[in-house]
C-alpha cells in the first residue's frame, strides 16, 4: 500500500467517525428534524472532506514555498481551522434562522478569534524558530570545519531534546576529531623518532664498515672493537623493529597472548638479575620485594617480563647516579599489584596524562640523548591492557616516579 493510499484511508476513517459522533450527539441533544440532520451531515462531510483532503495533500506534497517554515505552518493551520469554524458558524446560523445581527456578531467574534490565534501561533513558534535557525547556522559552521558551535537549548520538549542530542553529537564528533588529530601528531612524532633512531646507527655502521673495507682501519684490536660496536647497533636496530612490530599488533588489536600460570616472583627476580649491570654502571641501587602470599598468575610471562624491562629501563635512564629503583609486588585480592619506584627527576603534572602516548617526549632534547623511540611505555600499556589490567604513574618533579600496573589472577587464554 502506498503512502498516499494509507493516509487517505486514515483521513476517511477519521472523518466518518467524527461525523457519526457529531450526528449522534445532535440527535440526542437537539432532536432536529430529519431534513436539518441530513443537511448538517452533508455540510460536515463537505467541509471536513475538504479539510482532511488538504491535510493529505500537504503530507504528500508539502506546503507552498512561502509556508515551509514552522512559523508559517502554524499560522496557516490556525487560519484554516478558523476558516472551517467560520463556515460552520455560518451554516448553523442559516440552519437555525439566526437574525442577520446575530450572524454578523458571530462572524466578527470568529474573525477576532482568528487574529488572536494567528498571534498566539506566531508568538509560540518563536523559540522553535530560533532553535531551527540555530540548527541551520550550526550545520553551516560544521561544514566549514568549526566544531565549537552549539545549538541553544530553550525548552524541554522534543525540539529541546533534538537540540541537546545535536550538541552531544557535535561534542562527540569534536572529541573524535581531536583524538584523530592527536593520533596523527603522535604518528608523525613516532616516524620522526624512528627515522632518527634508524638513521643514526645505520650511519655509524656504514662508516665503520667502510673504514674496514677501505683499509683505513688495519689493526686487529680496532677491527674487533668496530665489529663489536656493529653487532651492538644491529641488536639495537632489531629491538627497535621488534618494538614497531609489537606496537602495530597492539594498534590492530591482534596481540596474541600465550597465557600460562607463572610466578610473578620469578619474573621480578629475572628482571633484577638482567638489569643489575645497567644499574651498577649508573651507580644505582636496584632491589625488589615480593609478598610471600602471592600465588601464580595466569599471564603471558614473556610479555609481562617485557613490561618490567621497559619500566626499569625507563627508571634507570632518568634516575641520577646514587639513586635507587625498587620493584614491589603485593596481593590485591583478585589482582596482583606491581610497582616500579625510583628516586629520579620525576615527571611534570602536565606530562602525566600523555606519558603512555607513543613517541611522547616530555623533554625531546634529553630523550634524543638517552636514546629510544619513545614507544616503550606505550607497548607496556598495550600489553597490560591486553591482560585486562591497568597501568598508571604517580610522580612529582624532584621526587621520583612510581609506575604501577595490575594483573588479574585469571586471564582467558588467547592466541
Amino acid at each position: 500500500m502506498t503512502s498516499l493510499a494509507k493516509h487517505s484511508m486514515q483521513a476517511v476513517a477519521t472523518l466518518l467517525a467524527l461525523l457519526a459522533i457529531v450526528l449522534a450527539a445532535t440527535v440526542v441533544l437537539l432532536d432536529p428534524p430529519s431534513g436539518d440532520l441530513v443537511d448538517l451531515g452533508l455540510f460536515l462531510l463537505l467541509s471536513g472532506g475538504i479539510t482532511v483532503g488538504l491535510g493529505v495533500a500537504v503530507s504528500q506534497f508539502g506546503l507552498p514555498s512561502w509556508a515551509r517554515s514552522i512559523r508559517s505552518r502554524l499560522i496557516l493551520i490556525s487560519v484554516l481551522v478558523m476558516a472551517l469554524s467560520l463556515a460552520n458558524v455560518g451554516f448553523v446560523a442559516v440552519l437555525m434562522f439566526f437574525s442577520q445581527h446575530d450572524f454578523y456578531l458571530l462572524v466578527v467574534l470568529t474573525v477576532f478569534s482568528v487574529g488572536i490565534s494567528i498571534f498566539v501561533a506566531y508568538a509560540s513558534s518563536a523559540p522553535t524558530a530560533r532553535v531551527m535557525d540555530g540548527f541551520v547556522s550550526a550545520v553551516r559552521e560544521i561544514n566549514t570545519g568549526s566544531l565549537d558551535t552549539r545549538v541553544p537549548v530553550e525548552s524541554n520538549d522534543e525540539v529541546g531534546e533534538l537540540a541537546a542530542a545535536f550538541n552531544d553529537m557535535v561534542e562527540r564528533l569534536q572529541g573524535s576529531f581531536e583524538r584523530e588529530r592527536d593520533l596523527e601528531n603522535a604518528r608523525k612524532e613516532l616516524f620522526g623518532a624512528v627515522s632518527h633512531d634508524l638513521r643514526t646507527p645505520l650511519a655509524s655502521i656504514r662508516a665503520m664498515i667502510e673504514s674496514i673495507n677501505d683499509g683505513v682501519v688495519t689493526d686487529e684490536d680496532t677491527k674487533a672493537r668496530y665489529l663489536a660496536t656493529i653487532q651492538s647497533e644491529v641488536e639495537n636496530l632489531s629491538g627497535l623493529i621488534g618494538d614497531l612490530f609489537e606496537l602495530s599488533q597492539i594498534d590492530a588489536g591482534i596481540l596474541a597472548l600465550h597465557i600460562e600460570s607463572a610466578s610473578i616472583q620469578d619474573l621480578i627476580s629475572d628482571t633484577l638479575e638482567s638489569m643489575a649491570a645497567q644499574a651498577n654502571n649508573r651507580r644505582l641501587r636496584l632491589e625488589g620485594e615480593v609478598a610471600e602470599d602471592i600465588s601464580p598468575v595466569s599471564m603471558d610471562s614473556q610479555r609481562v617480563q617485557r613490561v618490567l624491562y621497559n619500566l626499569v629501563q625507563n627508571s634507570i635512564r632518568y634516575t641520577p647516579p646514587d639513586g635507587s629503583i625498587s620493584i614491589r609486588a603485593v596481593d590485591a585480592g583478585e589482582e596482583v599489584h606491581v610497582q616500579v619506584a625510583d628516586t629520579g627527576e620525576g615527571i611534570r603534572q602536565r606530562d602525566l596524562p600523555k606519558i603512555f602516548d607513543r613517541a611522547y617526549r616530555a623533554d625531546p632534547a634529553r630523550h634524543r640523548e638517552s636514546g629510544g623511540a619513545g614507544i616503550g611505555l606505550s607497548i607496556a600499556k598495550g600489553i597490560i591492557e591486553a591482560h585486562g589490567g591497568r597501568i598508571w604513574v604517580e610522580s612529582e618533579p624532584g621526587r621520583g616516579s612510581v609506575f604501577s600496573f595490575t594483573l588479574p589472577k585469571s586471564v582467558p587464554a588467547a592466541g
